[in-house]
């Protein structure tokens, strides 16, 4: 990998990691349309994710000292807030399902699942989803706090995003919205909740790579990881402020005509 694709990469995973048009998908499609073979693909997704991480850490940073504060005093048996310790309860108890079916569908998904087509009919699919819930969230306005059941739910959403092309963010703001949460709630929850799952996944892509004993040009993949790193910092500013005021439709749009163009271009061209 170059710097040029590092580069690329970078932008595709920071833009698209928290927006509801998938991470993964874009970067197979990517991968695919600038034709990047690249021998340390599983070293520019841990240090990928590794960089979102950071990134969604430091918007929330506040967000972070508060909850682990209220883990301390809930273990110091002093009195807590109980909706931040509802929330760590239900961020917890939500990464469950995604890393249990992860483990186990791994191979399956990286063998069988990671290819344009699959891309195309799943971000179509994804985008019809998120067509009946702004549907559902218009005739059934939210009214239900976040609850650690509503948590567990919004985690068997995040587990549908193991398919490449559904995105994960979209897969729980659109699960908490159809659980009753805002969309401004469910978007805070999506982006709290990707710290460990993210994080967990570049801990899992590391250990595979250093089991593998590869040798890695650190270069380009830090200059990637920087890039990744910033812009996802940006679009998660620009997104919460856009979905205060807006709906899911231009990313409904967005997937639909992308699934439409990559179908197209893969089947017919």
């Amino acid at each position: 990998m170059d710097v040029f694709d590092a580069v690329l990469l970078g932008l595709v995973q920071g833009i698209t990691e928290f927006l509801p048009i998938s991470s993964t998908g874009h970067l197979v499609l990517f991968r695919d349309w600038f034709n990047i073979t690249d021998v340390n693909a599983l070293a520019s997704d841990a240090v990928f994710h590794f960089a979102t991480t950071i990134a969604v850490m430091t918007y929330f940073w506040k967000d972070l000292m508060v909850l682990l504060s209220a883990v301390f005093r809930k273990l110091g048996r002093l009195p807590v807030n109980e909706k931040d310790i509802t929330l760590f309860y239900a961020l917890v108890i939500a990464t469950i399902p995604a890393v249990i079916l992860g483990l186990l569908l791994e191979d399956i998904i990286t063998k069988h699942l990671q290819t344009a087509v699959v891309v195309a009919v799943v971000l179509f699919a994804a985008s019809v989803f998120f067509l009946f819930t702004e549907w559902r969230y218009y005739t059934h306005p939210p009214r239900q706090p976040l609850t650690v059941k509503t948590g567990l739910l919004i985690g068997l959403f995040q587990a549908m995003a193991l398919i490449p092309g559904f995105s994960r963010s979209g897969a729980t703001i659109a699960g908490g919205m159809l659980l009753g949460l805002s969309r401004y709630e469910a978007s805070r929850f999506s982006f709290l909740l990707a710290i460990p799952i993210t994080l967990g996944v570049g801990a899992k892509k590391s250990l595979d790579l250093l089991a593998m004993g590869e040798t890695i040009d650190w270069f380009p993949l830090l200059i990637g990881a920087a890039v990744a790193a910033s812009t996802a910092f940006i679009v998660i500013h620009f997104f919460l402020a856009f979905i205060r005021r807006y709906t899911l439709w231009p990313f409904i749009w967005y997937g639909v005509i992308l699934s439409g163009l990559v179908l197209y271009v893969t089947l017919f061209a």
